[in-house]
């Protein structure tokens, strides 16, 4: 039976939440990257459909091989030249069955989608920038490229994300702010707009000839070449091995070169667009990505029956998330901004659409309630709520440093006050650290801290708590008559 070694892009410090899913979902234990945000995993190939329906994973790609101490020479014609050399040895037979049989998921999965018109990238392209930001950028300090694509022609799924303010963009890294390049030929930028799916006869050079791009990642500082120089000559070594066609817009097979450090890995990309827009149709300034939003509310575990509130949930990627997870649970969304609320109103509307397209009986609804409020005046019972989970606004995009200094410790307060005393708990995301901790350290009577992930929100360092509730009284804000 067909094996294949799996690697996933996954939002940083959410790795082990992602091994867990995996383990749980597919029974495969991972491995995780030292190169962070990434993990590997052994699944049999027919596990494919059930590996895309991950929830942790933004990217997948299979692995054609992996070295773990790759030693490039410090001479950049040499270094380049064993790059080119590798081609002819590595073992492409298998990951490019398990590309083909990906393919004809893929394939499987349009012919459904024809029926439904309602096609999320049709809405123009979302504008996935803000504190969330596209790309994770790395946590290390080391030099990172991209592949930049030398001929100036966009590769169709980039999804160009604004920096946040303050953020160099030369730091550009990962997935989504990739440029590609092509191998050493002018691109033909052909019309039809999708990469078309291949057949598996024509895989073994019958009929269509494939069309191919490299894309390179490179982070560390020993390195004698850049990403764009590594993708081109390996790219150059691929085209004659395999006699594909170079093409940066419209290709079939997208090959992975990540390089970090010492480690190497090759890969063949699963996934065109990343999985993390899943949920959403309608992005706002700061829209979180679907994979974190999934992280955050794991690590609350959320339980049968518990009520969970986002009481600042922008376009609602939490609680769309939670609704479809943890069907089990009611999720209360609300925002302080109208123009939130009915971004978020429409995601759970395209929701419900979806699962009316899946089995074409009227949808019964989500447990999901999104109303606009006043986060500091939440209009909920005091100890009447089990989970708070929510992006707290960074200051950067929405609101400001400043007023994050009143808004937060008055949040917390509001959020100690709905929440069960001694089991209700709170996971929140800041980049705000500072005033968080103070706004804390105020509250400290109905809220531990009982841990901290460190993330990487479009190369701004954030950082997830996960807050218990005291068994202390929060005061009543409402006066008694």
């Amino acid at each position: 039976e067909l094996e294949a070694v799996i690697g996933a892009t996954v939002p940083t410090g959410f790795e082990q939440t992602a091994a867990e899913e995996v383990q749980e979902k597919l029974g495969s234990a991972s491995r995780i990257s030292r190169d962070r945000g990434k993990i590997y995993f052994a699944v049999p190939a027919r596990s494919l459909p059930q590996v895309h329906r991950l929830r942790s994973v933004d990217n997948l790609f299979v692995v054609v091989q992996e070295f773990k101490d790759y030693q490039f020479k410090e001479n950049k014609e040499h270094a380049l030249k064993d790059l080119e050399d590798l081609v002819k040895k590595l073992p492409w037979t298998n990951p490019l069955k398990v590309w083909e049989l990906n393919n004809s998921l893929k394939k499987k999965k349009t012919k459904r989608k024809k029926h439904n018109l309602q096609s999320p990238v049709s809405k123009g392209k979302p504008s996935d920038g803000g504190e969330e930001g596209g790309a994770d950028q790395k946590d290390t300090n080391d030099q990172e490229d991209c592949a930049q694509n030398i001929t100036g022609v966009e590769p169709a799924d980039s999804q160009h994300t604004e920096q946040p303010q303050g953020v160099a963009s030369q730091n550009s890294e990962e997935e989504e702010d990739n440029k590609q390049l092509d191998a050493k030929e002018e691109v033909q930028a052909s019309s039809g707009g999708e990469a078309k799916s291949v057949d598996a006869q024509t895989a073994e050079g019958e009929g269509k000839v494939l069309k191919f791009r490299v894309t390179c990642n490179r982070a560390g500082d020993k390195h004698s070449f850049t990403s764009n120089e590594a993708a081109r000559d390996f790219g150059g070594a691929v085209q004659e091995h395999f006699q594909w066609k170079a093409d940066m817009t419209n290709f079939d097979v997208e090959v992975l070169l990540n390089i970090h450090s010492n480690e190497m890995v090759v890969g063949i990309a699963l996934t065109e667009e990343s999985l993390h827009r899943r949920n959403i149709t309608h992005f706002g300034p700061t829209t979180l990505r679907s994979t974190l939003a999934y992280g955050m509310l794991r690590l609350c575990d959320p339980q049968p029956t518990d009520i969970i509130v986002d009481p600042m949930c922008g376009t609602g990627a939490i609680p769309i998330e939670g609704a479809a997870e943890w069907p089990g649970c009611y999720h209360i969304a609300g925002d302080n901004n109208p123009q939130a609320v009915k971004r978020a109103a429409n995601n759970i509307c395209s929701l419900l659409r979806k699962n009316e397209n899946k089995d074409s009986s009227p949808a019964p609804g989500v447990p999901l309630d999104i109303i606009q409020w006043d986060i500091c005046n939440l209009p909920l019972r005091t100890g009447s709520v089990d989970i708070v989970v929510t992006d707290m606004p960074f200051g950067k995009r929405i609101g400001s440093k400043k007023k994050n200094w009143d808004l937060y410790p008055a949040c917390l307060m509001e959020m100690g006050r709905i929440c069960t005393p001694g089991t209700g708990r709170a996971v929140l995301l800041t980049q705000d650290k500072k005033c968080f901790a103070k706004a804390l350290s105020r509250v400290g009577h109905i809220w531990r801290r009982a841990q901290t992930v460190w993330v990487n929100v479009g190369g701004l360092h954030a950082a997830v708590y996960l807050l218990s509730r005291t068994w202390d009284r929060a005061e009543e804000r409402r006066p008694c008559w």
